[in-house]
């Protein structure tokens, strides 16, 4: 067997995942142990739309670059596809209230690096998590904390829900 040569790996990835997800584009290198896939903002909301997601902001914009936009510019596409799974086997309402915008606490799996999105708080998804994931404690900033079986990680922060998508949960 031939082996691939980086550039032409890197091609190879990058022409399958726009296969996989048109407007999509992966970032990283052939070195690296993953490459995550990065999606526009329009792509985003078009997936949120086909399985009724919706969204917000206090401003009524999408800029990422003003923390009181909801942004969807540089999501994951592990992310996006995490919240249509949750949609999915929940059944609930979902309304995201925050993105990929400015205005979040940083870190690697961070709201501006696309790992995480928050959503409103509303009584049925606040059981599914409850009841179908597992408590795993008090974040450091006192948040409490449940897992799914895929290993995402909810946060309930008082007003909201903030979830951290290691993967797309199953999809």
């Amino acid at each position: 067997m031939k082996a691939i040569k980086a550039p032409k790996l890197r091609s190879v990835l990058t022409a399958l995942a726009l296969v996989v997800a048109p407007g999509a584009a992966v970032v990283g290198t052939a070195g690296e142990a993953f490459a995550v896939t990065k999606i526009s903002h329009s792509t985003a909301t078009a997936m949120f739309r086909e399985v009724g997601i919706t969204w917000s902001s206090s401003g009524n914009c999408s800029d990422r670059y003003n923390s009181s936009c909801t942004s969807f510019e540089q999501l994951n596409l592990a992310t996006a596809q995490g919240a249509q799974t949750l949609k999915r086997a929940s059944g609930c309402a979902l309304n995201i209230t925050g993105g990929t915008e400015v205005g979040h606490a940083s870190g690697t799996y961070s709201h501006w690096n696309g790992y995480k999105l928050d959503y409103s708080k509303y009584t049925c998804i606040g059981n599914y998590i409850k009841n179908n994931f597992t408590y795993i404690g008090l974040r450091g900033d006192g948040a409490p904390q449940w897992r799914s079986g895929s290993g995402n990680v909810y946060a309930d922060e008082g007003n909201h829900w903030d979830v951290t998508y290691y993967n797309c949960g199953g999809c």
